[in-house]
C-alpha cells in the first residue's frame, strides 16, 4: 500500500471507517429492536444477554476497522497530515447522517487508536470544545394527544396505540390509575392552567422486566415528566408505575443504571426531548443512557474542557478516606472524580491492577440496577501542569508513576476511570441529622441486597466505598473487591468447641479464599441505638447465610430477580 497517494489512501481508510460505523450502526439498532420481542417472550435472560451484546458490539467492529486502516496507512499509521485527509473525505461521506454526532466519535476512536493520541490531536480529530452543542428537536419525535375529552379516555387511547403483541390485561383500570396520578401531580403545581396535551415519545424504552412509554404533559408554560412503566405478568401486561416528578425521571435515567435498549436512528433529537424534562441531567449521561456510551464518553469529555476554560481551579485529592488501590482527584466546582490506579497496593489488598481493571469491565458489563457507579475509561489523557494542586500532583507521581507522568508543561494520565461524583457515606452519617441518618443507612442495607439480587458482593462493605447521590440514594462505587455471588461460598462460624478456642487470636475453623461468614458483616456497620434497631429490623437477613445462598442459586438458576428503578410507592399494584 506504500505506493498509493494520499489520497488515495485517505478515501480507502475514510470508506473503511464508514463502512465500520454503518456496521456498528445496523447492529446496534438490530439488537435494541429485539427487546420489543423479549418483552412480550419474557425473555428476560436474553434481553440480558441481548444487553451484553451490544455493550461489547463498538469494540468488537472499532478492532476489526483498527486493523483494516492499520493494514491500507502502514506501520507509521499514516501520520497527522494523512489523517487529515482522512478526516475530510469521511466529513463529506457523513453530511445529514442522522447520528452525526456518534458517527463523529466512531471516527475519533479510530485514529486515537491507530495513532495513539495522547491529548487531542487538533488536526485529526473532529472537535467541539468552542461551544456547548445542545441537542434540539428538528423532527419531533413524539406522539401527541389533545385533552379534549377526559383525562382517564386519553391515556386509554395513547396505550392502546402502543400496541403490543400481547394484550393489556385490565387496560381500563390501569387507565383510571394513570389518569388520577397525572391530574394528582399537576393540580400540586403552581400554575392554574390546566394541562393541554400528553406528548409521549414514539419508541418504547426497554431496560430489564421493564417498557417504558417516556412522554411530558403540557399546559401553558409548564412541562410536566410523564413516564408510564409496563411490565408484562402471568396475565398480560399492566401499567406498574407512573413517573411524574422530575427527581424519579431523572433516577430512572440515572449515571447507576443500565442503559436502555431503544430504537432511534436521530438519537440528537431524543436528547432534545429528554432535556425538557430533565433539564439539568447532563448531555453525556443522556447518551449514555441510551446506550450510547462512547459517545457519552466524548460528551463527559468535552464537558470537563469547556470546565477548565471557565474556571482557574485546580484538581486537588477528593474529599473522603484515602482509598489503597485508588488515587482519586476532583475539582471544587466539577460533578466529576477522577480515580487512577496506584502503582502498588499494601496490606491486607491482595488484587492487582489487572484485577482492578477486571472489575470494572465487570460492572461495566452488568446489571447496575441502580446502585453501582457508572465508570468511564479514558487513555492518554494530557492537562495543564498548573491545574494540579502541588500536594495531588506529588502523590500521583509517587504513588501512580505507571499511569501519570510530566512530559514538558503537562501532566499526562495513561489510564484513568471517571465517575459522577457522590458524598461519600461516611462523611454523610457523620454531619447529617439523625432523620436522613437512618433513611442513609436504611438505604445502604438496600443497596447491598439490590446487588445481591444481581449476583454482585461488594467485598468490601466499610461505609466510605458507598455514596449518596443529590437525590439521597446510596450507591457503591469502590469495585477493588467486588465480586460475584457464584464465586463466593457462604458459610456459617461453627461453634467452638471449648472457651480456648472462642478467645484464641486465630480462628477456630478453616477459611477458604472465597468463604464469607455473614454473621461478620455486623463490624462494617457503625450501628447504635434507634439506627442499629432499624437496620436490623429491615435488613437483618444480611447476616444469615441462608440469605445469601438463596439468592446465589437463584441467579444460577437463570432467574432475573425484581429490583425496580422506582421507589414503591410509585407501583399502582
Amino acid at each position: 500500500m506504500t505506493g498509493m497517494s494520499v489520497d488515495t489512501r485517505a478515501r480507502r481508510a475514510a470508506a473503511q471507517i464508514r463502512d465500520g460505523f454503518k456496521t456498528y450502526e445496523r447492529d446496534n439498532l438490530e439488537i435494541a429492536r429485539r427487546a420489543a420481542q423479549r418483552f412480550a417472550q419474557r425473555d428476560w435472560r436474553g434481553m440480558q444477554q441481548d444487553a451484553k451484546e451490544r455493550l461489547t458490539l463498538y469494540g468488537r467492529v472499532l478492532d476489526k476497522v483498527v486493523e483494516e486502516v492499520r493494514a491500507v496507512l502502514g506501520p507509521d499509521g499514516g501520520g497527522t497530515d494523512t489523517w487529515g485527509a482522512i478526516r475530510d473525505v469521511y466529513a463529506e461521506s457523513i453530511i445529514g447522517h442522522p447520528a452525526i454526532e456518534v458517527a463523529e466519535t466512531f471516527y475519533n476512536s479510530v485514529t486515537r487508536r491507530v495513532l495513539v493520541t495522547v491529548g487531542v490531536n487538533t488536526r485529526a480529530e473532529f472537535l467541539d470544545f468552542e461551544f456547548e452543542r445542545v441537542p434540539m428537536l428538528i423532527d419531533a419525535p413524539y406522539r401527541a394527544y389533545s385533552t379534549v375529552g377526559t383525562t382517564e379516555s386519553v391515556v386509554r387511547t395513547v396505550l392502546q396505540d402502543f400496541a403490543f403483541r400481547v394484550p393489556f390485561a385490565h387496560v381500563d383500570r390501569d387507565a383510571r390509575l394513570v389518569a388520577q396520578r397525572i391530574e394528582e401531580q399537576w393540580a400540586k403545581g403552581l400554575a392554574p392552567v390546566p394541562f393541554e396535551d400528553l406528548e409521549l415519545l414514539d419508541t418504547v424504552f426497554y431496560r430489564r422486566k421493564g417498557a417504558y412509554l417516556v412522554g411530558r404533559v403540557r399546559g401553558g408554560n409548564r412541562v410536566m415528566p410523564l413516564v408510564v412503566v409496563l411490565a408484562h405478568r402471568d396475565d398480560g401486561i399492566a401499567v406498574d408505575a407512573v413517573l411524574v416528578r422530575e427527581d424519579e425521571v431523572s433516577v430512572l435515567f440515572g449515571f447507576t443504571r443500565s442503559y436502555f435498549h431503544v430504537d432511534i436512528s436521530r438519537p440528537s433529537d431524543v436528547i432534545g426531548f429528554l432535556r425538557s424534562i430533565m433539564p439539568v441531567k447532563p448531555v453525556w449521561e443522556l447518551y449514555t443512557a441510551l446506550g450510547y456510551h462512547k459517545h457519552g464518553k466524548t460528551e463527559l469529555y468535552r464537558h470537563l474542557q469547556r470546565h477548565l476554560s471557565w474556571t482557574d481551579e485546580c484538581f486537588e485529592i477528593a474529599a473522603g478516606a484515602k482509598g489503597m488501590v485508588m488515587a482519586v482527584f476532583a475539582m471544587p466546582s466539577l460533578d466529576v472524580v477522577f480515580k487512577v490506579i496506584r502503582d502498588s497496593f499494601p496490606y491486607p489488598k491482595q488484587t492487582t491492577p489487572a484485577g482492578v481493571k477486571r472489575r470494572y469491565q465487570i460492572v461495566f458489563e452488568h446489571d447496575r440496577v441502580g446502585r453501582l457507579v457508572d465508570a468511564q475509561e479514558f487513555e492518554h489523557l494530557a492537562f495543564p501542569r498548573e491545574r494540579f494542586s502541588k500536594r495531588l500532583l506529588a502523590e500521583l507521581l509517587e504513588t501512580a508513576s505507571r499511569s501519570v507522568s510530566l512530559e514538558g508543561d503537562h501532566v499526562v494520565i495513561s489510564h484513568l476511570y471517571t465517575e459522577r461524583r457522590v458524598r461519600p457515606l461516611d462523611l454523610y452519617v457523620s454531619d447529617a441529622d439523625p432523620d436522613r441518618v437512618v433513611r442513609a443507612m436504611l438505604d445502604y442495607g438496600q443497596a447491598i441486597r439490590d446487588l445481591a439480587a444481581t449476583n454482585v458482593f461488594p467485598g468490601d462493605l466499610l461505609l466510605k466505598n458507598f455514596g449518596v447521590t443529590r437525590h439521597g440514594r446510596v450507591v457503591f462505587y469502590d469495585y477493588d473487591e467486588l465480586c460475584l455471588l457464584s464465586d463466593c461460598v457462604f458459610r456459617k462460624i461453627p461453634q467452638a468447641s471449648c472457651l480456648a478456642e472462642e478467645m484464641g487470636e486465630e480462628p477456630w475453623y478453616g477459611v477458604g479464599r472465597h468463604d464469607i461468614f455473614p454473621e461478620e458483616l455486623v463490624r462494617f456497620l457503625p450501628l447504635e441505638g434507634d439506627v442499629r434497631a432499624a437496620f436490623l429490623a429491615a435488613h437483618g437477613v444480611l447476616f444469615d447465610p441462608d440469605f445469601w445462598q438463596e439468592l446465589k442459586e437463584r441467579n444460577a438458576a437463570g432467574e432475573v430477580v425484581d429490583v425496580f428503578p422506582y421507589p414503591v410507592g410509585n407501583r399502582l399494584v
